[in-house]
């Protein structure tokens, strides 16, 4: 499998796509007004704590307070202690803090007491002794084989613990004594900092994304890396000679006439992960609606009729839709809840066939998913974890026009609403006239299919009622001027 990464850089952000054989799989981006959180470290405060949530919200110098759960409280060397929030933290406490999640929406960012560090190959836990090992690393002797030879490598006495990362099966000894060491460094820097930043200031900044990417996604199936910006290149290439030099070589400087994204057909994918409808190659479609609970997906045959038969055609729509939706959850960063609505299938073995090829597809995600399988009802639940802003919140907002409803209301719907609020007006106060400025649509049918409606309504309150054509008005949009 052909897999490349894609670096867009300017002066306002920076955007990372991941292909697979030509394909783009996920896209990240991170703006210069703001900057990822996950991984930082603050010095924070104690502004308010709530015993019956058994959390507390935590100053760190955001537009939001954050917010900590008494199950992300590590004291005493143990995070399972789990005693009362109220019992260990108060008002005005000053503690050291580690943003685990993005603020999404109207949340505040999510922070933990147990500090981690990320290496490339190795997650420094500096306030516990345990040494794990990534889920991906499924072989259980190859699993007690790393542990053993990280063991060998930590210096006496050994402080504090670690994760050992998917990428270390591949990793020298002496590309695992440099992660040791620069975790140890970065430790030792934070400890420092902590004791003299004042309450609610930044101790500890992880990775700018290029960096992370770098550091987190590059393996030994990435071909090449390609980057349009020479300053960027540049200190990638500085930051893999000091942790990652085997990523040296994949390095390229892209230097071509035709934007980078251009050439590549990313902007497109960008735009169709707008889109609430994806296209199938067979003929179907899914529709995305994404809420702030959950995610649906709605899978739908369209056009393909190349099937057999209706339960052939159902089977392969739904197989097609499971690698689609696998994609789009990674391509638009969709995580929570997700209830994918598959055709009704009428055989167990096909069921278990589209699950099957729905886990196969979401295996490959580096975000942790979970499939519960199949309702009664016929749905498929799911969860994907979620760390950060979805793609679509990213780089969207509201409507003004239909406040997120996705739909507008009708011209007609619109002059009645006017036609109620003239008479409302009339009854309240005594003008000589009553003007209504709506949008040209609007005032179009009550010219014409409501004239009458808007003659007799002017008889009725004794007022002479006038139109305005008002052209930016959007068309919910309305205003009644007393003269």
């Amino acid at each position: 499998m052909s897999e490349e990464i894609l670096i867009n850089v300017t002066p306002q952000e920076t955007r990372i796509a991941m292909m697979e054989n030509g394909v783009v799989q996920e896209l990240q981006i991170e703006r210069g007004s703001s900057l990822g959180l996950v991984g930082n470290v603050y010095r924070g405060v104690v502004c308010r704590v709530l015993p019956g949530m058994q959390s507390a919200f935590v100053e760190i110098g955001l537009q939001r307070a954050a917010f900590l759960h008494a199950g992300d409280i590590f004291e005493c060397g143990d995070a399972s202690l789990q005693r009362p929030i109220q019992e260990v933290l108060r008002e005005g406490q000053s503690l050291m803090v580690q943003v685990i999640k993005e603020p999404i929406g109207t949340k505040g960012a999510r922070l933990t007491t147990q500090i981690s560090i990320a290496g490339r190959f190795l997650v420094y836990l500096p306030q516990q002794e345990h040494i794990g090992v990534s889920q991906r690393i499924e072989l259980e002797s190859e699993r007690e084989l790393l542990k053993v030879r990280l063991l060998s490598l930590l210096p006496e006495p050994r402080i504090g613990g670690y994760i050992i990362r998917t990428m270390s099966e591949a990793a020298s000894d002496v590309e695992l004594r440099a992660d040791i060491d620069y975790l140890s460094k970065t430790w030792a820097h934070i400890v420092a900092q902590s004791t003299t930043v004042p309450e609610r200031s930044l101790i500890f900044q992880d990775l700018n994304l290029a960096m992370r990417v770098l550091r987190d996604v590059l393996n030994d199936d990435t071909e090449v890396v390609r980057i349009d910006s020479s300053e960027t290149y540049q200190k990638l290439t500085d930051f893999a000679n000091l942790y990652a030099i085997t990523a040296l070589d994949k390095l390229v400087h892209y230097q071509g006439e035709r934007p980078l994204f251009d050439l590549y057909n990313i902007e497109q994918e960008i735009e169709k992960a707008m889109s609430r409808k994806v296209e199938l190659k067979s003929g179907g479609y899914l529709i995305f609606d994404q809420t702030e609970a959950l995610t649906t997906v709605d899978v739908n045959t369209g056009s393909f009729v190349s099937g057999k038969n209706l339960s052939d055609t159902i089977f392969k729509t739904n197989l097609e839709a499971a690698q689609s939706i696998a994609r789009q959850l990674r391509l638009r960063n969709l995580g929570g809840i997700i209830i994918i609505d598959f055709i009704d299938m009428d055989e167990d073995t096909q069921r278990d066939a589209v699950l099957e090829e729905l886990q196969k597809a979401v295996a490959r995600d580096r975000a942790r998913t979970g499939i519960n399988g199949f309702t009664p009802l016929g749905l498929v639940e799911m969860t994907r974890k979620r760390t950060r802003e979805s793609l679509a919140h990213i780089l969207c907002e509201t409507c003004v026009s239909c406040q997120g409803r996705g739909e507008l209301k009708t011209a007609q719907t619109v002059c009645y609403e006017i036609l109620r609020e003239l008479l409302r007006e009339a009854r309240q106060f005594n003008a000589r006239e009553l003007r209504v400025l709506a949008a040209p649509k609007v005032i179009d049918m009550l010219l014409d299919e409501e004239s009458q409606s808007l003659a007799n309504l002017s008889d009725f309150i004794g007022k002479p009622i006038s139109l305005q054509t008002e052209q930016h008005y959007s068309q919910e949009s309305f205003d009644i001027i007393l003269m």
